[in-house]
């Protein structure tokens, strides 16, 4: 009965290995490194969207500040030079 135990055992491992030596070895074919540079283009494609919405959000916040500031009669001069004017 231990027999068939270990025997069970070491056909399970077996096959887990197998399947992962079988996985690694798919990467490295054409395929494999097609779908890799695709996944990496994608990625980089949703990081990049991602930081463009960020910096879009930042750009209508700011104009946000600026036509309150405008309605206000404010001017922004504080806001870019707050040690003083500087006139160039």
């Amino acid at each position: 009965m231990r027999r068939l135990l270990w025997l069970g055992i070491g056909l399970a491992v077996g096959a887990l290995v197998v399947r992962a030596v079988t996985k690694k070895a798919q990467a490295f074919t054409p395929q494999g490194i097609a779908a890799s540079a695709r996944d990496s283009a994608v990625g980089l494609a949703a990081s990049v969207r991602g930081f463009v919405d960020d910096v879009r959000d930042g750009m209508a916040e700011r104009e946000a500040e600026i036509h309150a500031a405008f309605a206000d009669g404010l001017t922004l001069d504080e806001d870019l030079y707050p040690e003083g004017r500087h006139d160039r």
